[in-house]
């Protein structure tokens, strides 16, 4: 067996959380490298992006943003499907859960799996497991936009899908007005990617265009620092393709001459550790990155199912 703790099983230390206020009634929540999550006034509502993985966890954050606004939550917005995101979401009584189309399918086709898998992972994200009534649903989706009015003179919240990345069904939230950008997973600053479910060529080209298009001066990734200042949020989309690329060609010149998975993890892992090593997530992360990317070069477009019982055969096999 490894003699590396699995996943982020031995990670439990607890994480400072800090709200921080971006701009006039929108809000981001950051915690050391555990999941962001945000908030938007509207003119008498808001709009949660994220839930985290418990009802129990989810109304900490609930209560800070309390601190700054008693208005209803209408909408809560999940970027996509996983557990540590989705979970909590019924602290939140929002009336319209909003989703992509694509989510619900993974909901449908792997959400039990992904569940059990997520808790073994990360068991200290999951504050009173006990507290979580089921998979959470959404009661509305869409295909590429879906424009929420957030009335007044405080202009439109618009949430895009700019193509497949780290899952097939990843949204962003857009506030075109303060040009603040809630990504999701999609880009990390300072964090390692989690590229498990992901189409890494599609996320690290056409995807991470059409982010860099919308001229975002604030970001808020899936984890790590809010990115601020347009040079930050550069630096932020750009680390993120790196990751990504890097991956890509270690992978793939693995395969090209023949090599085995345990080698592309090998190389991508040397490849990769200088700059991002450190950083939140990377041990966990990486060895089922480098096996989803595996099979995505071989031919597999749609990423194979995680259980608990694939997470730990491949970190066994890779992490020895």
């Amino acid at each position: 067996m490894s003699s590396k703790p699995f996943a982020s099983s031995a990670d439990l230390a607890a994480k400072d959380q800090t709200l921080e206020v971006l701009a006039d009634g929108v809000y981001a929540l950051t915690a050391e490298g555990d999941p962001n999550l945000g908030a938007i006034e509207g003119e008498d509502f808001v709009v949660c992006f994220e839930a985290l993985a418990t009802p129990v966890a989810a109304r900490r954050w609930l209560t800070m943003l309390r601190e700054h606004t008693d208005k209803p939550v209408k909408y809560l917005v999940l970027s996509h499907y996983h557990a540590v995101r989705v979970l909590g979401a019924s602290a939140f009584d929002a009336e319209v859960i909003v989703a992509h189309e694509q989510t619900k399918v993974l909901i449908a086709e792997r959400g039990e799996q992904d569940w059990a898998s997520e808790y073994g992972r990360m068991p200290r994200l999951f504050d009173e497991p006990e507290s979580i009534p089921g998979l959470t649903w959404p009661t509305t989706t869409f295909s590429d936009r879906f424009t929420i009015d957030l009335g007044g003179d405080r202009g439109d919240l618009v949430l895009q899908h700019l193509g497949r990345g780290h899952t097939a069904g990843d949204i962003v939230a857009w506030v075109p007005k303060q040009k603040i950008l809630f990504a999701g997973d999609l880009v990390e600053a300072q964090a390692a990617l989690y590229t498990g479910d992901a189409f890494h060529r599609d996320w690290s080209s056409a995807t991470l265009d059409g982010i860099a298009a919308l001229g975002a001066e604030q970001l808020v990734g899936g984890r790590g620092a809010v990115a601020r200042g347009a040079d930050a949020v550069s630096a932020a989309i750009e680390q993120t393709r790196g990751f990504l690329t890097t991956m890509i060609d270690e992978v793939g010149s693995i395969q090209a001459r023949g090599g085995t998975l345990k080698e592309a993890f090998e190389a991508t892992h040397a490849a990769l550790s200088p700059q991002f090593g450190k950083w939140p997530i990377f041990e966990h992360c990486l060895p089922f990155d480098v096996a989803r990317l595996w099979e995505e070069l071989s031919g597999t477009d749609w990423p194979s199912i995680w259980t608990a019982e694939r997470d730990r055969e491949v970190w066994a096999r890779l992490q020895d």
